[in-house]
C-alpha cells in the first residue's frame, strides 16, 4: 500500500502517566480497516507496550512508545524494552516504519487518528483499566488485534491467577505516589492493593483518587504500611525513618499504573510485603505478652 506523507508533525505520544487518574473505561475502539492476520503495529503507548511484547517480536511490533526506553517511565523490562525501536509518535516517525496498525491510548488527538486513518493506518486506542477484569479484555484484545489470541488467553490466565484475592487480615496502606498523591477507589492499582489483603488507609481518611498526601498529614496520622512511589522532597524526608510505628517501604512506580503482565510482578511485591507486615504484627504481639 502506498501512503502519502504527512505534511506536518503533530505529536502522537502515549497519554502520561500521571492522567492514569482520568480512567477511561470505555472499550477498545475497533481499527476502521481489515487487518492482515498479524499485523506490523507501532505502539504509542507504554502499557499497550509491555502487553504486545509479550507475544509480538521485532519483526512485528517496529516499535514501542518512547517511555518503555525510559527507567523512570517504563512498566517493562528495560532490556527487552530495548531489542525494540522507539518513537516519540510523530506522524512522520510512524509513515517511516509503515506499519498496518497502530495502538494508543484513548487520549489520542481525534485529528490525528483521523490524519492516520487517512493514510492507510488503522488505529485501536485503549482506556485506562481500572480493576483486573478490565485489565484481563485489554490483554485478551490487543492479542486477537495482534493475531496472537492463544497467546493472549495463556497470559490472561497467568495474570489472574496472580491476582487471586488473598484472605485473611488486611494491613492499613497508603500508596504514596509520584507526585504526592494517593491512588483512588477507581484505580487499578487499588485493586491490587485489595486483591493482595491491603486496606486504603487514605480512603478510610477521605482522601480520593489524585488527592495530594502531605508529609505533615503522614506524621500526623501515619498508616501501619506506608508505600513511597514517587521521589517528592517529603517522600524522602528524615522523618519517614522516626515512624516507629510504620513500616516504609519503597514501591517501584512503573508497578501503579499498567495492567497486563505488570500485574504479576506487582502482586508478587505486594504478596511478599504483606507476609512482612503479618510477621511483623505476630512479633509485636508475641513481645507484648
Amino acid at each position: 500500500m502506498t501512503r502519502r506523507r504527512a505534511g506536518f508533525g503533530s505529536g502522537l505520544a502515549a497519554a502520561a502517566l500521571l492522567l492514569a487518574g482520568c480512567a477511561d473505561i470505555r472499550a477498545p475502539e475497533p481499527p476502521a480497516q481489515a487487518l492482515p492476520a498479524q499485523p506490523t503495529i507501532v505502539s504509542l503507548n507504554p502499557c499497550s507496550d509491555a502487553v504486545l511484547a509479550q507475544f509480538a517480536g521485532p519483526e512485528q511490533l517496529l516499535a514501542l512508545s518512547h517511555y518503555s526506553h525510559d527507567p523512570r517511565a517504563s512498566s517493562m523490562d528495560i532490556a527487552k524494552a530495548r531489542r525494540y525501536r522507539a518513537t516519540g509518535g510523530t506522524v512522520e516517525e510512524v509513515l517511516a516504519l509503515d506499519p498496518d496498525l497502530v495502538v494508543a491510548g484513548a487520549f489520542l488527538a481525534p485529528a490525528t487518528r483521523a490524519a492516520l486513518e487517512d493514510m492507510g493506518i488503522a488505529v485501536v486506542t485503549f482506556g485506562i483499566a481500572t480493576g483486573i477484569e478490565a485489565s484481563l479484555a485489554q490483554v485478551r484484545e490487543l492479542a486477537r488485534v495482534a493475531g496472537h489470541a492463544a497467546a493472549g488467553e495463556r497470559l490472561a490466565a497467568r495474570i489472574a491467577a496472580a491476582a487471586v484475592p488473598v484472605a485473611g487480615e488486611r494491613v492499613p496502606t497508603v500508596l504514596w505516589q509520584s507526585g504526592g498523591i494517593v491512588a483512588g477507589e477507581a484505580a487499578l492499582v487499588t485493586d491490587l492493593l485489595n486483591r493482595a489483603g491491603f486496606a486504603s488507609h487514605s480512603a478510610a481518611r477521605g482522601l480520593g483518587q489524585a488527592d495530594y498526601l502531605a508529609l505533615e498529614q503522614v506524621a500526623a496520622d501515619p498508616p501501619e504500611l506506608l508505600l513511597v512511589a514517587g521521589n517528592e522532597p517529603g517522600q524522602n524526608h528524615p522523618l519517614l525513618d522516626h515512624l516507629t510505628q510504620t513500616r516504609v517501604e519503597r514501591f517501584d512506580p512503573g508497578l501503579v499504573y499498567c495492567g497486563g503482565p505488570t500485574i504479576i510482578r506487582a502482586m508478587e511485591r505486594l504478596r511478599t510485603l504483606r507476609t512482612a507486615m503479618l510477621d511483623r504484627r505476630l512479633a509485636a504481639r508475641t513481645a507484648a505478652r
